[in-house]
């Protein structure tokens, strides 16, 4: 029996006391740095990685399944063939909060949106993909996206 003064949590937020959780989000970053990904985990280091020249893919990665089952695999997919930008970085969304926030800031204009790509180059925001745009897509057609962008902005595929 549930009286009216028993609070009812998702299981999420039960899941997100155990140590479960923890590896769960240990591997889904240990998946992106493995990509070639460099984490941006305080406002700070998102401050300096703004600062580069050149293109840069910036992945907002998150624990939905959309984020699982589409955007990782398909940025996997789209680094493996033809040009890349030449700065691949990523935030947490809903585990580094305030580095998520500082990025929202740079992304002018644009809604907050997790799982979501946004490419910019010389820090100008040139593309970007939200989550409705990831949701209706497979990997293989969100990577074409990907390739794509790719190909128009990052004309010289870097050293790897």
């Amino acid at each position: 029996m549930v009286s009216s003064s028993t609070v009812l949590l998702p299981k999420c937020y039960t899941l997100a006391r155990t140590p479960m959780w923890d590896l769960l989000v240990e591997q889904i970053r240990r998946d992106v740095r493995q990509l070639g990904f460099e984490e941006l985990r305080t406002p700070e280091e998102v401050n300096a990685a703004m600062q580069r020249k050149g293109t840069m893919l910036v992945f907002i990665n998150s624990l939905c399944g959309c984020s699982g089952g589409i955007a990782r695999p398909a940025v996997a997919l789209a680094l493996h063939r033809g040009p890349r930008p030449e700065h691949l970085v990523t935030v947490f969304a809903g585990q580094d909060r305030e580095a998520t926030a500082r990025l929202r800031e740079y992304l002018v204009g644009q809604p907050p949106s997790s799982p979501s790509f946004a490419l910019l180059q010389d820090g100008r925001l040139v593309a970007m993909l939200h989550r409705e745009d990831i949701q209706s897509r497979t990997p293989e057609t969100l990577a074409a996206v990907l390739q794509q962008w790719f190909e128009q902005f990052c004309p010289v595929a870097p050293q790897r």
